[in-house]
């Protein structure tokens, strides 16, 4: 190798390594202007704080006054629950009455509310909100999604895995739910909560699908109870046929009734299937239990509900961020208008 060729491929490093160098200090120098800008805006924030902070302070207090003497001033609201768990599909129509009953009480519907709950007048007129939503946890869940698996054939569980059934899982799929009344009056939700599940109850759809749903457990636990007297005679039958096998001479024939059968004898094999007869009765009065009512009560509301007194919530908190905010976006206006005015571009 020549010594030109030498000097060559020095100048050529020599070139690369002072380009990396140029972009690294291209690269420090926008990230220090990136802060410098930050800090700069900061420091007018500050000063614009600074400059108008009497301002801030007289919304401040006129907020805090204001919106302490409207809480004093305004009736004491409380708040009532319940946790209920709709069968035979009712959980879509017990929203919907739900959110009716909502835009009733917001709308100050006293004489609509007053019908639909079966109330008088004065008690329509204490009621602020209804709200409801699903209650579910992570236990639940899983055992919702084994229940829902369990119920589709082998292709279709092969096709629906955890994840996918979490991604579609909604309120309208959780088994419990809990209905909140506000009102001025501590007692009216207990009086408005058979109202509220009478009116699901008295859809013809719910009590005939209940309806439906009783014939079907009594279909089901009469051909459990025949099985298990059959069995039982079964029984009484191998318990004969034992006696007189033990009667005979020794030497004689005997029947062999569990021939072929290499799992165990006929007597074990049908003390399994009492065994799984009368699971299966417990399973049917479970769902029997279950299913009494379109609507199981799991929680009653209270018979007085709790005073709400949450912090975040009240005027006196609630205003003066109002009222700040209003300023200092006023004040942000007459800054850009000002700067706009005196703007000059050369």
């Amino acid at each position: 190798m020549s010594a030109q060729e030498n000097t060559s491929e020095e100048i050529d490093l020599g070139q690369l390594f002072k380009l990396i160098g140029n972009t690294f200090d291209k690269f420090f120098r926008f990230l220090g202007n990136i802060f410098k800008g930050i800090f700069h805006f900061l420091i007018l924030f500050l000063q614009f704080l600074q400059k108008h902070f009497l301002k801030f302070t007289v919304a401040l207090v006129i907020g805090v006054l204001v919106g302490g003497y409207w809480d004093h001033s305004s009736d004491d609201v409380y708040r009532s629950s319940m946790i209920v768990e709709p069968n035979f599909n009712s959980v879509q129509q017990l929203y919907n009455n739900i959110e009716f009953y909502n835009e009733l009480a917001e709308g100050e519907e006293f004489q609509a509310l007053e019908e639909a709950l079966n109330i008088d007048n004065t008690l329509a007129k204490t009621l602020k909100k209804f709200t409801i939503e699903s209650f579910s946890d992570q236990t639940q869940k899983i055992k919702q999604f084994s229940e829902f698996i369990q119920g589709l054939d082998t292709i279709s569980q092969k096709m629906v895995n955890y994840d996918d059934y979490l991604k579609n899982f909604n309120n309208i799929n959780a088994k419990f739910h809990k209905i909140t009344i506000e009102a001025k009056d501590p007692k009216v939700a207990k009086k408005c909560q058979s109202i509220l599940l009478r009116s699901i109850e008295n859809n013809q759809y719910f009590r005939l699908q209940k309806e439906i749903n009783e014939v079907n457990l009594a279909l089901q636990d009469s051909i459990v109870a025949r099985q298990l007297t059959e069995i039982d005679s079964l029984q009484k039958f191998y318990r004969k046929i034992k006696t007189l096998e033990a009667s005979k001479p020794e030497g004689n024939t005997s029947i062999n009734l569990a021939e072929g059968d290499s799992k165990g004898t006929p007597e074990i094999e049908l003390l399994s299937q009492i065994k799984l007869l009368k699971n299966e009765l417990v399973l049917l009065n479970n769902k029997k239990a279950n299913t009494q009512s379109t609507i199981n009560i799991i929680s009653a509301f209270p018979n007085k509900g709790v005073l709400i007194n949450d912090f975040f919530k009240k005027k006196m908190v609630l205003l003066p961020i109002l009222l700040v905010g209003v300023v200092f976006v006023f004040l942000i206006l007459l800054s850009i208008n000002s700067f706009l005015k005196n703007y000059n571009p050369k």
